[in-house]
């Protein structure tokens, strides 16, 4: 824990244990969301074939994820760690233009 506080600025064993429940949380959270999205475009195991359905799938559930991370992040008082984690995160990628000032 000590590891992960230090490379996270972290001060209290609280917030480390609260950053890990957002990210279960919003793992999850997030792939709920993408099945009535991929229902709402007609898309499903049955209309295209699983090698096509799931990779579909699991793009849609990536921005998802991207949005919902920072409000599952506020609903547990650590949207300050995860702002910063998606700042980090995108820049990674190439999309850190979005957060130029």
């Amino acid at each position: 824990m000590e590891k992960l506080k230090k490379r996270w600025g972290i001060i209290s064993n609280w917030a480390i244990v609260a950053i890990l429940i957002v990210f279960a949380i919003n793992g999850s959270f997030s792939a709920w969301v993408a099945k009535p999205i991929t229902a709402f475009f007609g898309l499903s195991p049955e209309t295209l074939h699983p090698w096509l359905y799931w990779p579909l799938r699991i793009l849609l559930i990536f921005p998802v994820y991207q949005i919902t991370l920072p409000i599952v992040g506020w609903l547990f008082g650590q949207f300050k760690f995860f702002w910063a984690f998606e700042k980090k995160f995108l820049a990674r990628i190439g999309l850190g233009f979005l957060f130029k000032n």
